[in-house]
Parts: structure tokens; C-alpha cells; sequence
């Protein structure tokens, strides 16, 4: 036995996975903690909101992520892209980050003008008065204005892999949304005061994240024109992609609020919630794995064996994930109430989509990350289709039907993703990545 660890110590990668094992171990941990709050206040939320309130806000939320999706429009990516070739600079560092912060503010204003409109329409044809439509707008104003500038922030210390700092922010956030979400929801149990009570918390996080993220990137930076004008290359092909998928992506909560009713749109949004447990993984990604991937060389063997090692494992963890909630529905459910007890096949319709939601999405983020970008034409054309077909074949009248959907075109985007990143490790040769003008 002594002999086997003497020869597993000296072993080469012996180093890496202890290494591996313990970052894994402390941020995996932490971040059990940071979902677990934000699980709390949404399980807290659903059960003290009435069934017609938890509809509004699903709506909101479901708005919000619109919201943030317009004002992004492929700045991320780009921050991300330009940041992994610079991250030992601080002052370039900074540059990007202002560049980044610069072009978000611009488009921050277009996705007001474009989202407040429908989310109005919705909430009125959903029965809410225009007083709670116009409140709900209101209280949307703090969560969208943290969503401006979180998302850029967190890259710096993602890239330095400085995770302590930024996971006890998250934390410290995750208390608060928690206490006010308590406190608020049991005297008034309201949709838009449970929206104001998630957004307040995080105006907060981002005033501790921007010290954190100064020790690492120059403060009051001026944004860069060649910066700029490499971000908005990649913007310019994921932007339009980006406001399609505004609209497709959330088809489920379209086509619920359009032809279903409040009950059916609530019960969608509290099915939602139960795939928190998936955002552990996607942030362990995030913030362990896509800023590592950025930095690599651009070796195409050592991208796409690290590819298949990622792909890999989340594929046992996602099949672990819908095994869990096939076989224990009950006890899941149960924590949702009463109203949403019923609901077990529909729970595993819901996890099954968000499984490969996930798979689609890191692939997304790994290739967006080395700072490529599919046609908007290609990508909007073959998911415009599968929406066609697929919602002529189901009954888009149930939850069922449009779950089922859901499932459909989450499968034709995780293709999309795969098939696009294996044609750019294809093409990549030794020096810099020229992507092809077809793509």
C-alpha cells in the first residue's frame, strides 16, 4: 500500500489533481452555498406568492433575462476573448473592461425601449392591472442596471482565477436577497416587491465586486477604439443571433402567457426553479473552466481533447441529475406546494431540456470564448425551422406539449453547438485562428 502511493505521488499529474482536487472541493462547496440561498428565495418566493402573482413574476424574470441578453448582444464573449489575451496587464486589462462597460451602457437603452413594451402587453394580457404592470417595470430597474455591469466584472477575476473574493460576494448577496425576500414576502406578497428584493441585493454585490475587480485591472480607464472594434466584430455575428434567441429561446413562456392561463404559466416558471441545481455546474464552468479555456494555445489537439474531457464529465453529471429526479419526483415537488404537487412527468420534462440546455450552452460558451461566432444567418435559419416543424407536430395547448417542444429544440441547438465547434478546431492551424468567412 505504501509502495502504490509513493508511485501515485510521484506520478506527473500528481501535482494537477491535487491541485484540481482542492479548487474543485472549495469552490465547488461555496458555490453549493450561493445556489443553495438563491434555491431558498426561490422556493420562500413561490410558496408565499399566490398562484396569479408567481405568473407575474415569471413574466418579469423571464423579461429581465431578455433584458440582459439585448444588452449584452456578444460583449461578454468579446470581453472574455480580448481579456485572455491580456489578463497579466493591469492596465490593458483595464482598458478592456472599459471598453466593455462603455458599449453595454450604449446598448442598455435599446433593449429598454425594445422589452418594457412586451413585458406591458403580457402582463396586461395576463390580467394584471396597469398599476402592478407599472410597478413590476419599476422594480425591474435595479436587478437590469446590477445585470449592466456584474457579468463584465466577474471576468477579471475569472481570468486571474481570484475565486475566493468573488464567491464570498456572491455569498454576501445571496444572504441578503434571502433576508429581504423573507422579510418583504410575508407582509407583502407581491410579485413586483419579490422582484425589487432580488435586484437591491445585487446593486450592492456589484460595489464590493468593483473593489475586488480594481485590484486587478486599472481603475477609470478610457475604452480603446481598436478594442472596441475588435468586440464589435464579434457583436456584429452574435448580436442577431443574440435577439433571436431573445424570442425563440423563450418560446415556453410565449406560448404559455399567449394560449395557456396564469396557472399553467406559474407552474412553468416554479418547474424552473428546480433546475437550480444545474447552475452549480454552469458556474463551476464559468468561472473554473471557460476563462482556462480562453487562455489556451491555439493547438487543436489540446482544444479538442480538452473539449471532450469537459463534454464528458457533464454528460455523467446531467444523466446522474434526471436519473435523481425520475426516481425521487415526491420529495422535489414537494417543495414547490401544494399547487404544483401533480406535476411529476412535466418535473422530468423540465430537467431533461435544462440538462441539454446546459450541454448546448457550455459548448457555446467555450467556442464564444476563444472568439468565434456562427453566421447569425446559418443560426437563426436552422432554429427558426426546428420551430416550424417541431410546433406542428405538438400540442403546443398543454404544458406537456410545449415541454416537449422545449426538449426538441434544445437537442437541434446542442448539434448546432457541437457540429460548429468541431469545424473550427478542424480549421485551426498553428498561429492565430482564421475563421472561415462561410461561418
Amino acid at each position: 500500500m505504501k509502495n502504490i502511493l509513493i508511485k501515485f505521488r510521484q506520478h506527473s499529474k500528481y501535482n494537477t489533481v491535487i491541485s484540481w482536487g482542492k479548487l474543485l472541493s472549495i469552490t465547488g462547496s461555496t458555490q453549493i452555498i450561493i445556489q443553495a440561498l438563491g434555491f431558498a428565495s426561490g422556493i420562500l418566493i413561490i410558496r408565499l406568492l399566490t398562484v396569479q402573482e408567481y405568473a407575474y413574476y415569471t413574466l418579469a424574470n423571464t423579461m429581465l433575462g431578455m433584458m440582459a441578453v439585448l444588452a449584452d448582444g456578444g460583449i461578454v464573449p468579446g470581453v472574455m476573448a480580448q481579456g485572455g489575451k491580456v489578463w497579466r496587464s493591469k492596465k490593458e486589462m483595464g482598458v478592456v473592461l472599459a471598453t466593455g462597460l462603455d458599449l453595454r451602457r450604449k446598448f442598455a437603452m435599446a433593449s429598454l425601449f425594445v422589452s418594457v413594451p412586451i413585458l406591458f402587453y403580457l402582463l396586461l394580457h395576463n390580467n394584471a392591472s396597469w398599476m402592478m404592470a407599472l410597478l413590476i417595470a419599476i422594480a425591474l430597474i435595479p436587478a437590469f442596471y446590477a445585470t449592466l455591469s456584474d457579468s463584465l466584472l466577474e471576468i477579471i477575476p475569472k481570468l486571474n482565477q481570484t475565486i475566493v473574493p468573488l464567491q464570498r460576494n456572491q455569498i454576501e448577496v445571496g444572504v441578503v436577497r434571502l433576508f429581504l425576500s423573507g422579510i418583504s414576502m410575508f407582509v407583502f406578497p407581491w410579485a413586483f416587491v419579490a422582484v425589487l428584493a432580488a435586484g437591491i441585493p445585487r446593486i450592492w454585490g456589484n460595489i464590493g465586486l468593483r473593489k475586488i475587480v480594481h485590484t486587478m485591472a486599472e481603475k477609470e480607464q478610457e475604452p480603446d477604439k481598436e478594442a472596441r472594434k475588435e468586440m464589435l466584430s464579434l457583436v456584429k455575428r452574435i448580436l442577431p443571433t443574440s435577439i433571436y434567441y431573445c424570442f425563440s429561446g423563450q418560446i415556453t413562456i410565449w406560448l404559455v402567457s399567449i394560449f395557456g392561463n396564469t396557472s399553467s404559466l406559474a407552474q412553468l416558471g416554479a418547474l424552473s426553479r428546480v433546475s437550480v441545481m444545474l447552475s452549480i455546474f454552469n458556474v463551476l464552468i464559468a468561472t473554473l473552466i471557460i476563462p482556462r479555456f480562453a487562455k489556451l494555445e491555439p493547438n487543436k489537439y489540446l482544444l479538442f481533447n480538452r473539449f471532450l474531457q469537459i463534454m464528458g464529465l457533464l454528460l455523467v453529471l446531467t444523466v446522474g441529475i434526471v436519473l435523481t429526479v425520475y426516481l425521487f419526483p415526491t420529495p422535489i415537488l414537494w417543495l414547490l406546494g401544494d399547487s404544483y404537487k401533480d406535476l411529476h412527468f412535466e418535473l422530468l420534462l423540465s430537467i431533461i431540456s435544462n440538462c441539454i440546455v446546459l450541454l448546448g450552452g457550455v459548448v457555446f460558451n467555450l467556442y464564444s470564448a476563444r472568439g468565434w461566432a456562427m453566421s447569425p444567418v446559418l443560426a437563426i435559419l436552422l432554429n427558426f425551422v426546428s420551430i416550424i416543424v417541431f410546433s406542428s407536430l405538438l400540442d403546443l395547448s398543454s404544458l406537456k406539449g410545449v415541454l416537449f417542444l422545449n426538449i426538441a429544440l434544445a437537442i437541434v441547438s446542442l448539434v448546432q453547438t457541437v457540429l460548429f465547434f468541431t469545424y473550427n478546431i478542424v480549421l485551426l492551424k498553428k498561429g492565430e485562428h482564421q475563421q472561415s468567412k462561410f461561418l
